[in-house]
């Protein structure tokens, strides 16, 4: 693990240095999308919960399993060189946590990673998700088209190595739009996954997804 000092006000991860993250504008840029962990009550129960116990537990693995490829990385224990963001709901920021307290510093919040809007009321959503997750890209209605180019745009304007706490949609999102699958769910990323992207050039590549659920999306 890193060896960072505690600095008093923490500030986003990879804020404090922009001129050096432009020295290295034109190099690949690794991705990491790291799915949140367990939630404390399922996606049709609650519209923003938090992480049960078994999800803490996860979020800190996922930040035991990133912090060695960040080294490896040659960021020389600092967090000059990489930027977390996660969904502002609240699983997903929790989920953060363990990583942005090891780097000494928080991660930002940003919509464009939040899970996909639902047309209707909360309580049709059960219904919605389980349709759409049968559908295609291109069947989608113009909302959910814009939410799949917001995520998209973001990463490709990503300028560091970063670490996105998102969601299960948004990672199908991400990974269909690479490798041209044109049904909504090409993968199925488990709680506190970690998909490995790259962007070279700019141009998106899945590098590896991570581990994938054997069983119903929780």
């Amino acid at each position: 693990m890193f060896d960072l000092p505690n600095r008093g006000r923490r500030v986003a991860c990879g804020s404090s240095v922009p001129n050096r993250a432009n020295l290295v504008r034109l190099a690949p840029m690794d991705i990491y999308l790291v799915r949140h962990g367990e939630a404390a009550q399922k996606w049709w129960q609650s519209m923003d919960p938090g992480l049960s116990d078994l999800g803490r537990n996860q979020a800190r693995q996922a930040a035991k399993t990133l912090l060695p490829l960040l080294q490896s990385q040659n960021l020389s224990g600092s967090n000059a060189l990489v930027r977390l963001v996660a969904s502002p709901l609240l699983r997903a920021r929790e989920t953060a946590v363990p990583l942005a307290d090891a780097l000494g510093c928080s991660a930002e919040v940003d919509a464009a990673y939040r899970e996909i809007p639902s047309p209707g009321p909360f309580s049709e959503r059960q219904d919605w998700l389980n349709s759409f997750m049968h559908q295609r890209w291109d069947e989608q209605p113009e909302a959910v088209r814009k939410w799949r180019e917001a995520s998209i745009a973001g990463l490709h304007a990503t300028r560091q190595t970063t670490v996105v706490f998102t969601h299960f949609v948004v990672v199908n999102a991400v990974v269909g739009q690479i490798t041209g699958e044109p049904q909504t769910l090409c993968c199925w990323p488990a709680n506190a996954s970690i998909t490995h992207l790259r962007l070279v050039e700019g141009s998106l590549q899945l590098v590896q997804l991570g581990e994938q659920i054997h069983g119903k999306v929780n």
